[in-house]
């Protein structure tokens, strides 16, 4: 999978404008990219997710605080950035968060980091919004937003049937790659009928013309309509992802 990614890489030098937030160090657990931040005044751990639509409250967390209502308006702070007003939900998390060593406060997902420049830094693990990007090579693939979340044109297959579309930049999982429940059913022959056993694999993965075997693969049921899949964790790490602010592009470098 690995050569996949390289196979995509561009020589390509790059130059950006001043810097307006920050940057923080982060952390990967149970496949899901982690970083501190505050939601009102609660500070914790929370799962940086360009894949989650919304900001989600730990259910437990916000009891804590004395929050009973499943909605409300906080602000949101996370590495330099301080949004003021966000509709943040308040959502039972205890499956999602199962396998992490610390409790997972929330997510903080593309309501708050939509129009800015986010890079991701797998190797040092450095969570990186509106700073200066340099890559001497890169790979540059367009994206497009559908239900505003970030996705790329890939292709997946299980041999017998073929299913392209837009895949979320998944930063919250660690399957290379989920299948929405929805599109696979659609599809009619997807197998993915492993999941619970083992590690499902699709037989190929392309992206940008680029073909990838046996990848690890999973279902996955929070997708909104319209998108895909998405590609996680397990194909992003080892690599830089930035997505631009306006989110037209995802540049990966090495």
């Amino acid at each position: 999978m690995r050569s996949c990614l390289a196979a995509l890489l561009l020589t390509t030098t790059i130059t950006a404008g001043a810097a307006r937030a920050g940057e923080t160090a982060c952390w990967f657990e149970n496949g899901a990219v982690v970083a501190p931040a505050v939601i009102g005044t609660m500070a914790g751990d929370y799962v940086i997710d360009l894949s989650a639509p919304r900001t989600l409250l730990h259910d437990t967390k916000a009891q804590m605080e004395g929050i009973l209502a499943p909605e409300l308006s906080l602000s949101v702070e996370v590495a330099g950035l301080k949004a003021p007003a966000v509709s943040v939900k308040v959502a039972d998390l205890d499956a999602r968060g199962a396998g992490f060593v610390t409790p997972i406060a929330g997510v903080i997902g593309m309501d708050v980091l939509s129009g800015h420049a986010i890079e991701i830094d797998f190797r040092h693990c450095r969570l990186r919004i509106d700073r200066p990007w340099r890559a001497r090579r890169q790979a540059v693939l367009p994206v497009t937003l559908v239900q505003g979340l970030p996705t790329i044109v890939a292709a997946v297959s299980d041999g017998p049937t073929a299913l392209r579309g837009a895949f979320a930049i998944d930063t919250a999982s660690r399957a290379m790659a989920r299948l929405s429940t929805r599109e696979a059913k659609a599809s009619g022959k997807l197998d993915l009928s492993a999941r619970h056993r083992a590690p499902a694999r699709l037989r190929a993965l392309s992206i940008g013309g680029v073909l990838a075997q046996n990848v690890p693969a999973s279902l996955a049921d929070d997708l909104p309509e319209g998108v895909t899949g998405s590609l996680g964790v397990g194909l992003w790490a080892r690599h830089r992802l930035h997505l631009d602010a306006g989110a037209t592009t995802l540049s990966v470098a090495p």
